[in-house]
């Protein structure tokens, strides 16, 4: 079977559905109308689905005998940007965009149902199809591994849109390969005196600034050098007049890693330093630790697998295998945990990075795309 023919075959329509999600773009946890029309489009199709509570769609195309289950994963919400591209299919919902290309992995995923489906009596097994929400909170993929969506599936495979690489290439790596998001906000709580008399108070001020380095140490002594760890104070809040020595600050930040042992030890990493820097100030903290996304840890052997499939649907020479780590976070990440995965970037083009208010993708991409889901469940199957 010639999957890349098939792929060029539903391509008109993966373009119109991706400018439909893209014209309509929803915020995480709120993608209503976006399920709506997936809805719409399997019902065509005859594809059995279910949604997710409260946002998103699992669904499945069974082939002709029984087999492994495979499952396609892509993400369908929008960032809260507003577009500046000038498209005509450009965003009418103010102050939102699909600024990270979710709406080309929707409509790619949907390209893969109509492929698949289309082929299903030489299948051996199941393709499930996970159409998820709130990737960018990081709240999507732990949602719907709770309501079933891994359940009994062998391995998982996702595609990444990325902008400014060139168009069709294809690159990841086995093993770690996108960071663990954690975020954190440290209230430093001190007494407020006049800025003539500080012995008299416990300065906030001091105490936090002393914290925002103290936390780098644990880059520098409490781990080990050879995994990669970045610590970010993104945000500090302190006083209100200059010469009142402040009660009270606030920071907030992010941490990002790469070795699932160094992710669990680090809330109590962050809780005993900011405890101890605090009361060498004579001052207290309160810590709110959030992991976000879990360190995303592509399986060997369905990375190889993706990579062959990768190179009977792309040019051979836009097929990249490559070492570097991305500190980026991806709720992909959560599915590495539970089952056997692979995640790979696809080439995108344009000249403006993603999160940009100028983000435009090229569309021709996508045939790539819906065609590299599909021989991926076909070579998992086919195993």
């Amino acid at each position: 079977m010639d999957i890349r023919k098939l792929a060029h075959e539903v391509q008109p329509e993966v373009v119109a559905f991706r400018r439909d999600l893209h014209q309509h773009p929803e915020a995480s946890l709120q993608e209503f109308r976006t399920t709506d029309r997936i809805a719409e489009e399997l019902d065509k199709l005859g594809v059995s689905y279910r949604r997710l509570d409260p946002t998103g769609i699992v669904a499945e195309v069974k082939g002709a005998r029984p087999g492994k289950t495979v499952a396609l994963r892509g993400d369908i919400d929008a960032l809260s940007i507003t577009e500046k591209t000038g498209l005509p299919f450009a965003s009418e919902n103010e102050g939102f965009m699909h600024a990270c290309g979710h709406d080309t992995h929707g409509a790619m995923l949907l390209g893969a149902v109509k492929v698949l489906n289309g082929i299903r009596d030489q299948l051996a097994g199941t393709v499930r199809f996970i159409f998820q929400p709130a990737e960018e909170i990081g709240q999507g993929a732990k949602l719907a591994i709770r309501q079933g969506a891994l359940e009994g599936v062998d391995g998982i495979f996702g595609i990444h849109i990325a902008a400014q690489a060139p168009v069709g290439l294809v690159t990841g790596k086995a093993g770690p390969s996108a960071a663990a998001t954690d975020q954190f906000r440290i209230v430093v709580k001190g007494k407020a005196c006049h800025g003539a008399m500080p012995d008299t108070g416990v300065d906030a001020v001091v105490a936090g600034s002393a914290l925002v380095m103290n936390l780098q140490t644990m880059v520098s002594r409490e781990f080990s050098p050879v995994d990669p760890l970045v610590v970010t104070v993104g945000s500090f809040h302190s006083g209100t007049r200059f010469n009142i020595v402040s009660g009270e600050a606030v920071l907030e930040g992010t941490i990002r890693s790469f070795s699932r042992e160094v992710h669990e030890k680090l809330p109590a990493v962050v809780e005993r330093i900011a405890q101890e820097t605090a009361a060498t100030f004579r001052a207290e903290a309160e810590v709110e630790y959030n992991s976000i996304t879990e360190v995303l840890i592509n399986d060997p052997a369905m990375t190889d697998l993706a990579f062959n499939a990768a190179r009977k649907v792309a040019d051979n020479a836009l097929v990249m295998r490559t070492d570097r780590l991305q500190m980026g976070g991806e709720d992909f990440a959560e599915y590495t945990a539970h089952a056997k995965a692979a995640f790979c970037m696809l080439g995108g083009g344009g000249d403006a990075p993603q999160h940009s208010d100028h983000f435009v993708i090229d569309e021709s991409a996508f045939e790539i795309g819906v065609a590299l889901y599909a021989q991926v469940a076909v070579d998992a199957l086919a195993e």
